[in-house]
């Protein structure tokens, strides 16, 4: 299976979903969507109310447990890949009757909306930036971070797909290329660096400054074009070419120390750095949502 792991939210609860790129479907955490509806403080807490759940259908003889999938996703607690039970919109709205919830019906409609906004981004490409556009705004970063922010996900989607094409595998060998490629321009890999701002299992690029958005973008940009040049064939010359694109940023970034006297790496994350605005941000959000009523998240 063909599959881009996504975190969805709904009422600001996270949903670990995938999509499906060959059946062009949605796959659902059962977990997720079970905390969701029953309302679970605990990840341990939803987790043990599906198994009772998945215990007493099969009792009933329902085909649905069988018919249920599993795939790899990052675990809330721990941040590491385990094989998790998910469902797909047919199977989750079944699972969804089984569980008395006043959230059922708006849960029922976001999974409609969820499948529509796909179809529609796959049609159309720049409404994923429009939304992850409005999707920044409401968390509260500036218009000026965001338009960074959106250009560094461009920039990585350019690294790995220069990656795909040379045979690196997703998974272990992205995250040691990644953690190079940081390594050399930062000087930490990308667990370090989370550590220093205080991070667990938040992004570490939305909880930069523009300045280290951009020398993270210079860096990766670098890599892909020296990957272009150079054609490595093997992991090994991936990871020379990773450490020599982050080289070239790390450089940079010496440079504008030397020139500012301040060092470019902050210890400081998206609160601490006031990125959050609110007042600002929902008259902005408000004006957005009156123009395109559809956008979400």
């Amino acid at each position: 299976m063909e599959q881009n792991d996504k975190i969805q939210l709904f009422e600001d609860k996270r949903i670990r979903t995938a999509w499906d790129e060959k059946k062009e479907e949605w796959y659902f955490s059962i977990v997720d969507v079970v905390a969701v509806l029953t309302e679970q403080v605990s990840y341990d807490g939803a987790r043990n109310y599906w198994k009772v759940l998945k215990n007493r259908l099969a009792k009933e003889g329902s085909q649905l447990v069988t018919e249920c999938n599993q795939l790899k996703m990052t675990s809330p607690k721990d941040g590491k890949r385990y094989n998790t039970d998910v469902a797909d919109t047919q199977q989750l709205l079944r699972i969804i009757q089984s569980i008395p919830s006043p959230k059922a019906e708006p849960f029922k409609l976001w999974l409609a909306e969820v499948g529509r906004e796909r179809i529609e981004e796959t049609i159309d490409p720049e409404l994923t930036i429009e939304r992850a556009l409005t999707t920044y705004l409401r968390k509260g970063y500036s218009r000026e971070w965001i338009n960074q922010r959106l250009q560094a996900i461009q920039v990585r989607k350019e690294l790995t797909d220069e990656w795909d094409a040379h045979g690196v595998q997703k998974g272990t060998e992205y995250a040691t290329l990644t953690d190079e490629i940081s390594r050399a321009w930062s000087g930490m890999t990308t667990r370090q660096y989370k550590n220093l701002k205080g991070l667990t299992k938040e992004n570490l690029r939305d909880n930069m400054t523009t300045l280290e958005l951009v020398l993270n973008m210079l860096a990766e940009a670098t890599t892909t074009e020296i990957s272009k040049q150079r054609d490595p064939s093997s992991f090994a010359e991936n990871l020379n070419v990773a450490r020599e694109g982050g080289a070239a940023a790390g450089e940079a970034r010496r440079a504008v120390e030397s020139r500012t006297g301040v060092p470019v790496i902050t210890s400081q994350n998206a609160a601490q750095l006031h990125q959050v605005v609110t007042d600002m941000i929902e008259g902005v959000v408000t004006e957005q949502d009156d123009a395109e009523p559809d956008a979400k998240d």
